[in-house]
């Protein structure tokens, strides 16, 4: 068989062998961004699909309209007023099969091949996978603990011409774990509306806030109509459930409507209609607080754990919300060297370079304190902090 040029320069990414890794029971990850699965509001989603059966069985296992069931359309439009104080109409809201989906979305949407697209370095390795479709040159924009810095932002916007949409993840970063600060927000929107550049900004972990204050998103502070924003319940309720959305202008959901009818007709029904009545009659602020502070307890141990077992040469960011731990080592240690002789141990993490799509800095790895208990956090840390101890110190 021929193949396509583009599939044929493909590999499995670092997503697909972590998640092949996770279901080996005897090996502690820390690899993939899987929720907790004690989490899954199991019995509650259970009787409300026995009522979506019992009043809307029918419609529920028909095809449905490609933008989505109103009734979570229209919760979504309730939920941004009420909680970013954010004017949104169901019919700017377009329900997605997870926040991946979306990621797809735009890329196809916005992007030919070689149009200049701004990202985070590092950014979330999933979103650069769905990207790499469409074949787009990217440049990283430099990061510090406060998210993007403007100067090195301006400075990209002032000598590259072609930027034709930036991708950020402004709340719990993946990988670095941290949140831009609200000085870096304005400043950002500022040189967004200078250039007029359209923003797709990835929430999927905004609401696992355990310490600190909401901050506006930028959708919330976008004055030209320039931000499109993607949501999913894969982190507060079930990734199984395949419910994401893209919230953005009128022009830029029509688009990816008629892409998305292309691509699969529509988003579940019956899934759909399960997620809006888990919404509507469940305590689904009470189920997303109780997350957060889970996470917030394994954070706390993961972070205890590697104070005492990672050497002093080795850092790490200190996030407030969300679900990973940005790890650096020194400049001359390549993560993936660490990694081989984890999983001697039956520990995995991931090695950063597949976040940096254009520097592939290698001194860099990811750590997921969501879905193993304290005791294997434990456990998993002490084992890699004396992998590290040899590796560096020997």
């Amino acid at each position: 068989m021929k193949f396509s040029r583009l599939t044929q320069n493909f590999a499995p990414s670092d997503i697909d062998m972590l998640l092949k890794l996770t279901a080996q029971p005897e090996v502690i990850s820390f690899g993939g961004g899987l929720p907790a699965p004690e989490t899954f509001p199991i019995e509650t989603l259970a009787a409300v699909t026995q009522e979506v059966f019992a009043k809307d069985g029918v419609a529920a296992l028909q095809y449905g309209p490609s933008r989505g069931y109103l009734p979570l359309r229209e919760y979504l439009s309730d939920w941004f007023q009420n909680h970013l104080q954010t004017t949104v109409m169901p019919d700017d809201i377009l329900i997605t099969a997870g926040s991946q989906q979306g990621l797809d979305l735009l890329a196809r949407v916005f992007l030919d091949p070689g149009d200049v697209l701004l990202v985070e370095g590092p950014s979330y390795i999933g979103a650069l996978n769905a990207f790499d479709l469409a074949q787009p040159t990217y440049v990283e924009m430099p990061m510090d603990e406060e998210g993007v810095i403007p100067e090195a932002l301006a400075e990209i916007l002032a000598t590259q011409k072609k930027v034709k949409a930036i991708y950020v993840i402004p709340d719990f970063q993946n990988p670095t774990g941290i949140t831009w600060s609200l000085e870096r927000r304005q400043k950002f929107m500022e040189l967004v509306n200078q250039y007029e550049i359209p923003v797709w900004e990835d929430h999927p972990y905004g609401e696992l806030r355990f310490s600190g204050e909401a901050l506006p998103t930028l959708k919330a502070l976008d004055t030209k109509h320039l931000v499109t924003f993607l949501g999913t319940f894969s982190k507060t309720l079930s990734p199984g459930l395949r419910i994401g959305y893209l919230v953005g202008p009128a022009e830029v959901i029509e688009r990816a409507d008629f892409v998305k009818q292309a691509a699969d007709l529509s988003t579940s029904s019956l899934v759909q209609r399960q997620v809006a009545a888990f919404l509507q009659e469940a305590d689904y602020e009470g189920h997303v607080a109780a997350n957060a502070d889970l996470y917030r307890q394994r954070h706390d141990v993961m972070l205890t754990a590697m104070q005492q077992h990672f050497p002093a040469d080795v850092h790490w960011t200190e996030p407030r919300g969300g679900l990973f731990i940005w790890v650096e080592l020194p400049k001359d240690c390549d993560a993936r060297d660490v990694l081989t002789h984890a999983l001697q141990e039956n520990v995995a993490f991931t090695p950063g370079e597949g976040f940096f799509p254009v520097t592939k800095q290698k001194n860099y790895f990811r750590l997921n304190y969501s879905s193993m208990d304290e005791a294997r956090i434990r456990e998993g840390i002490r084992k890699i902090g004396e992998v590290l101890h040899r590796m560096l110190h020997s």
